[in-house]
């Protein structure tokens, strides 16, 4: 629903979008496509670049792995969670600054911010009549409403656990990402998930 209000202000700032569609436009941007680099990845395989690093940090911290031996490591990690065949360190275990500065254990945060992501939005979906079709026109205050009130003015007053099971009255679960990804690739590619 979002390009459906935005698309008409992309095709006149980009006037080589104005013989493009809105559907082949939101395919293109939306292509499922295995990528080396975690920062160029698409919503469906970056859990994978998650999973990796997560992986090679456990190992790490564990005394399973010595520091020489992570390009191997990462190399085969990457051959066999997206197919990848990666041709040199930059595009492998250097593309990221997160280690060298110290910030082990940091890469599942990103993984867990789609989780909740989706768990809230389904939760707004519930909370908030004509959502969807507020969005597809633009209009933004009815969620941004239902975000103060349930999650901004919560501040540090829960943990995030606790935040999650209050608002949408459950533990967080990958349900909700899951189904988030299969309703949107499904209708994208006019497949059943």
């Amino acid at each position: 629903g979002f390009w459906k209000a935005f698309f008409p202000l992309l095709q006149e700032a980009f006037p080589v979008m104005k013989n493009r569609n809105l559907e082949d436009f939101h395919g293109a941007i939306n292509i499922v496509r295995p990528s080396p680099i975690r920062v160029e990845a698409d919503e469906v395989t970056y859990s994978m670049h998650i999973m990796v690093r997560f992986e090679i940090e456990t190992e790490l911290m564990d005394g399973k792995l010595d520091v020489d031996d992570i390009p191997q490591v990462w190399n085969e990690k990457y051959e066999k969670y997206l197919g990848l065949e990666l041709r040199n360190d930059s595009e492998g275990c250097l593309q990221d600054i997160h280690w060298a500065m110290g910030a082990v254990g940091y890469f599942p945060t990103y993984a867990l911010g789609n989780l909740y992501s989706a768990q809230f939005y389904d939760r707004a979906l519930e909370s908030i009549d004509g959502m969807e079709e507020s969005i597809s026109r633009g209009e933004f205050s009815s969620i941004l409403g239902w975000l103060r009130e349930n999650i901004h003015q919560k501040g540090k007053l829960h943990t995030a656990e606790e935040l999650v099971e209050k608002v949408t009255g459950h533990p967080l679960t990958e349900d909700h990402f899951i189904s988030y990804l299969k309703r949107k690739y499904s209708s994208i590619y006019g497949i059943t998930l």
